[in-house]
C-alpha cells in the first residue's frame, strides 16, 4: 500500500502585514490567509535604507506566491507612523501617466486602544513588538478593516501647526497659574483688582513694580506712565500696596516675578506667531469651508475647527459633531439606590470630553457671537430669559449653536447668510413665509434653544433682548404641536442623541427617567413613529414627545406642552386652518 501523501499547500489569496511602529524603527510580521507565516518577520529602522528592506521583503513574498494583494495594518504610536503611512500609500498608488501601482495594497491604521484590546484577547498579557505586529496582521486578515486614506500635505501641515499651538496654549495656561501663585505671595491684592493677570498693562506694571513694597513707594504720576493702565485702577492699587499682607519681598522675589513676566510675554508672542501660521496654512487648503464667514468665528477659530474636524463627512449629523467636541451636558450624581435612582441631588455640567484647544477658542467665539451673530444672539436671548441667573448656560448653548452652523456651512459649501432666517422673530411667524432670494438660500440651521438640562460653563455678563413669552392660558392644539416637533429633535435637546445605539429607526439607550448611572439600554425610541418606551419593570414609562418632556421635567402634560412651545418656538395651534411645514 502506497504511503498517503499530504496535499500540496495552496497559494494564499492574501497576505496580512502587521507593523508595530515606534520612534526609531518598526517591526513587521507577515501572515498568509491561513494565519501561518508568509515570510520571516522584519525589524527595520526609520530611514530610507530601512524602508528599502521592507519593500524588498514584499517583493520576495510576491515572487514566492505570485501577485497576491497585501492587507497592511499599522499599530500607530503617536506621530511615529506618519512617514510610514506616506511611504505605504505610495506603494499602493498608481504612478504618473497611468503607470500601475507597485503593489496591490490595502492600508488601515488602527486605534491604539482597539489594537491593544485585540492583542490582549489573542495573546493575553504578552506584550512585545513581535506580538503587537502579529496581532495587527491577524486583525488585517480576519476583521477586514476599512482602508485608511492618508491626509493631504495641506491638511497634515495644518494639523501639525494646530498641535504645536495646542502645546503652547497649554504652556501659557500653566504659566498663568504659576503667576497667580507668585503674586499671591508678593502682592495678593493685585488679583482682587483685575481678573486678567496676563493683560499687557498688568504685565508691564508687574515688570516695573514686582512686589507690594516697590509699588507702595511709587506715586500716581509714576503709575500714569504705564501704558493702557486704567485711571480708575491707580488709586486702589496704591492703597492696596501700602496695606498689603504680602509675605514675600526682596531682590530675589522681584527677580522671580520678573522672570514669570518674561516667560508670559514670550509664550504670548509664540502663540500669536503660531496663530498666524495656522491661518496661513488654512488658507492654503484647496477647498474653502466658509467657517470664517460665521459672525463671531474669526480666522483663527475657523482654522482650529478645520484642523481637528479635517473631513466633515466623518459626521452624519450636527449632533455627532457636538458630541465629538463634548459641547453637551452630563449628569453629576453620587450614589444609586436599589431602584436605580440617584441618592444625591442631580445636577448637570459641561462634559469634559473633546479637544481643549477647540473648546477654548469656541468659548471665546461664543461670547463674540452672542453679540454679533443674529442666529446665536437670538438663541442666547431665549436661554437667558429662561435662566436669568445662569448665563453660563446660554454661553454653552451658543457654542453648540456655532457647531451646528459650522456643520451646515461646511456640508453645503455656502457662506453664512444672516438673512437666511428671521432669527429674532418668533418661530413659524409671518416672516418665515417669505420666499427665498433669487440667488438661493445660503446655508443655515433652523434655530433651536437650550437643552432641557443646563450646561455649566463660565459666567458671562452680556445680555440681549428677551424673547417673547407665551401666555399660560394660551390655547394649545396637542396634535398640531406633535406634528411640528420630532422625537429626534427632543432627544437632541435632552443630550440623549450620543447615547443612542442602533442604525435604524429603532434605537436604545439608558433610560433618562429612572437611571442616573448611564447603565443599561431599557429605553427604546422609534424615530419614525416618534414614540418611546422604557421596558424596565420599575419604570415602564412610554408615550410621545409631550409625555417624554413631562416625565423628564416633572410637569403636567399641559405645562410640558407650554414649555415645548416656548423652548422650540412652535405654534400653539394652526393659524386660519392651515398648518406649517416646519417642526
Amino acid at each position: 500500500m502506497l504511503p498517503h501523501q499530504a496535499p500540496a499547500p495552496q497559494s494564499p489569496r492574501r497576505c496580512g502585514v502587521g507593523i508595530d511602529t515606534s520612534r526609531y524603527g518598526h517591526y513587521a510580521a507577515f501572515l498568509r490567509d491561513d494565519l501561518q507565516p508568509a515570510a520571516d518577520e522584519l525589524q527595520f529602522p526609520e530611514s530610507a535604507a530601512g524602508y528599502a528592506r521592507f519593500r524588498q521583503r514584499l517583493e520576495g513574498i510576491r515572487q514566492r506566491y505570485g501577485p497576491i494583494p497585501f492587507v497592511v495594518r499599522l499599530d500607530a504610536a503617536g506621530q511615529y507612523a506618519d512617514n510610514l503611512l506616506h511611504f505605504l500609500h505610495g506603494l499602493g498608488t498608481a504612478g504618473p501617466e497611468g503607470a500601475p501601482a507597485p503593489f496591490a495594497l490595502a492600508l488601515s491604521c488602527g486605534d491604539p486602544q482597539r489594537n491593544k484590546n485585540y492583542r490582549a484577547a489573542l495573546f493575553g498579557g504578552k506584550k512585545s513588538d513581535p506580538v503587537e505586529a502579529r496581532a495587527a496582521a491577524r486583525f488585517a486578515l480576519t476583521e477586514h478593516p476599512a482602508p485608511a486614506n492618508p491626509l493631504s500635505l495641506e491638511l497634515r501641515t495644518l494639523r501639525q501647526v494646530a498641535g504645536r499651538l495646542q502645546g503652547v496654549v497649554r504652556q501659557r495656561t500653566r504659566l498663568i497659574n504659576q503667576f497667580h501663585q507668585v503674586l499671591a505671595l508678593t502682592f495678593p491684592e493685585r488679583a482682587l483688582l483685575t481678573k486678567d493677570l496676563a493683560a499687557g498693562w498688568v504685565l508691564e506694571l508687574v515688570q516695573r513694580y514686582p512686589t507690594a513694597p516697590r509699588l507702595a513707594a511709587a506715586t500716581a504720576t509714576d503709575l500714569d506712565k504705564v501704558p493702557y493702565l486704567p485711571q480708575a485702577q491707580i488709586a486702589p492699587l496704591l492703597e492696596q500696596a501700602r496695606t498689603s499682607i504680602a509675605s514675600l519681598a526682596g531682590a530675589a522675589a522681584e527677580e522671580l516675578v520678573r522672570d514669570h513676566v518674561r516667560q508670559l510675554r514670550d509664550v504670548g508672542a509664540r502663540q500669536k506667531r503660531l496663530e498666524d501660521l495656522l491661518v496661513a496654512a488654512s488658507h492654503a487648503l484647496p477647498q474653502a469651508n466658509h467657517l470664517a464667514t460665521l459672525p463671531g468665528v474669526g480666522d483663527v477659530t475657523a482654522a482650529v475647527l478645520t484642523a481637528f474636524i479635517l473631513d466633515i463627512d466623518r459626521f452624519q449629523a450636527p449632533g455627532q459633531l457636538v458630541a465629538y467636541f463634548g459641547i453637551l451636558p452630563i449628569e453629576v450624581a453620587s450614589g444609586i439606590d436599589r431602584e436605580g435612582q440617584a441618592r444625591a441631588p442631580r445636577r448637570f455640567v459641561m462634559s469634559r470630553r473633546g479637544n481643549d484647544l477647540v473648546r477654548r477658542y469656541l468659548w471665546m467665539a461664543a461670547l463674540s457671537a452672542s453679540r454679533c451673530n443674529p442666529a446665536v444672539r437670538a438663541l442666547y436671548a431665549r436661554v437667558v430669559a429662561k435662566h436669568p441667573h445662569q448665563k453660563a448656560i446660554a454661553v454653552g448653548q451658543a457654542m453648540r449653536k456655532l457647531l451646528h452652523l459650522a456643520f451646515a456651512l461646511w456640508k453645503t459649501g455656502r457662506p453664512f447668510n444672516p438673512d437666511h432666517y428671521p432669527w429674532q422673530a418668533p418661530a413659524h411667524g409671518e416672516a418665515r413665509d417669505r420666499e427665498p432670494s433669487a440667488q438661493g438660500r445660503a446655508a443655515g440651521h433652523t434655530p433651536d434653544t437650550e437643552p432641557a438640562r443646563p450646561v455649566v460653563t463660565a459666567a458671562c455678563a452680556d445680555s440681549v433682548a428677551e424673547a417673547a413669552a407665551l401666555g399660560d392660558s394660551a390655547y394649545i392644539d396637542f396634535a398640531h404641536l406633535k406634528k411640528q416637533l420630532s422625537l429626534a429633535r427632543v432627544l437632541d435637546q435632552l443630550g440623549l442623541t450620543p447615547r443612542l445605539r442602533g442604525s435604524g429607526p429603532q434605537r436604545r439607550c439608558t433610560c433618562p427617567l429612572h437611571r442616573g448611572d448611564a447603565r443599561g439600554r431599557t429605553f427604546s425610541v422609534n424615530l419614525d413613529d416618534n414614540v418611546f418606551h422604557c421596558f424596565d419593570k420599575h419604570c415602564g414609562q412610554k408615550g410621545d414627545v409631550i409625555d417624554l418632556w413631562a416625565a423628564v421635567h416633572g410637569l403636567s402634560l399641559r405645562a410640558a406642552a407650554l414649555d415645548l412651545l416656548r423652548t422650540f418656538g412652535l405654534e400653539p395651534a394652526p393659524r386660519n386652518g392651515t398648518e406649517k411645514r416646519h417642526g
